[in-house]
């Protein structure tokens, strides 16, 4: 199955695909909304070192050309939609990632990051297809991001107040993430799939997509701007001592964290948790005289509500 339809296991009280369904999905996205202005937030005066790491990070160009380029298809895409509730909720979330773009403007101009304004490519014919593929790339993103910020924020890599911005953009990005995943389900369920659940072979299918999309991606980065675009590589600038292990483990629990604070009876992506879960089963066998050394340390805060239910372990 390609998506839990809860966060402890169980099925959900409502029919995916019903009206019932596109209520509940469409007005918790509008509940869970942060209101804040990028201009205003509390950016801090950093000094020359934390400058120099904030500088020193390779891909602040890639992220502004990545978040214009979503505020662009998801507001294309919601042009399309005839039904006023899905409408409304798709032109908050296009809203949203356009505010990301003019937050990472306004970081780039505050503290002079090399991160010139790219042209946006063509958004593709079938803007559809295009908001499916920019949805399951931010369901990808955003499970290795989830790590990644963790790992970040307890090695201090960048000063508190920065990151506690990013932990906002976080946030909002799983967010957007529950929202697409039930919006997935629910136009699915419409065209005779599954009612419970999107088909694996379809979620596959885009995560392939979504992957061959980054690669293609990445190596044209390279011809243009010298091999500095956005790379799984770069990360090690602040992941000392990087372990694979460790860092699905961290993958694996921050996702189960934070998806933990929204409606247990929404759907949630699943298809890369449980991925994980099986490699992190067989790595732990294979590792078993080896085990790694815990490296205890804070979490990145968790916007929204508490937890409604606690999540059960899938491994």
């Amino acid at each position: 199955m390609a998506i839990n339809t809860r966060s402890d296991g169980g099925l959900p009280v409502m029919k995916i695909g019903s009206l019932e369904h596109r209520d509940a999905f469409c007005s918790h996205f509008a509940r869970t909304y942060l209101d804040y202005d990028p201009e205003t937030l509390p950016w801090p005066v950093l000094d020359e070192a934390a400058l120099h790491r904030l500088r020193q990070v390779p891909f602040w160009e890639d992220v502004y050309y990545f978040e214009r380029r979503a505020g662009a298809i998801v507001a294309a895409f919601t042009e399309t939609v005839a039904d006023p509730v899905l409408k409304e909720a798709l032109a908050l979330q296009g809203r949203e990632e356009t505010r990301h773009a003019n937050l990472i403007r306004v970081m780039v101009e505050k503290y002079g990051l090399d991160a010139p304004e790219r042209p946006i490519e063509d958004l593709g014919a079938d803007i559809e297809t295009s908001f499916k593929d920019f949805g399951f790339g931010e369901c990808f993103d955003s499970f290795v991001g989830f790590g990644l910020f963790k790992i970040a924020w307890q090695s201090e890599f960048l000063p508190r107040e920065i990151m506690q911005i990013f932990s906002m953009l976080m946030y909002e990005e799983t967010r957007h993430i529950v929202f697409f995943i039930n919006w997935m389900a629910y136009t699915e369920a419409h065209k005779g799939w599954l009612a419970r659940t999107v088909s694996p072979l379809v979620t596959l299918r885009y995560y392939v997509r979504a992957v061959h999309n980054k690669i293609s991606f990445a190596r044209r980065g390279q011809q243009v701007d010298d091999g500095k675009s956005l790379a799984a590589l770069q990360v090690s600038m602040f992941l000392d001592g990087f372990n694979f292990r460790r860092f699905l483990e961290d993958c694996y629990a921050e996702n189960s964290r934070r998806m933990n604070v929204f409606d247990p009876e929404l759907l949630r992506p699943s298809f890369l948790p449980q991925l994980t879960a099986v490699a992190l089963k067989a790595l732990r066998l294979w590792g078993r005289r080896a085990e790694l050394e815990t490296k205890p340390g804070p979490l990145p805060p968790l916007y929204g509500a508490q937890p409604a239910a606690t999540q059960r372990p899938e491994g």
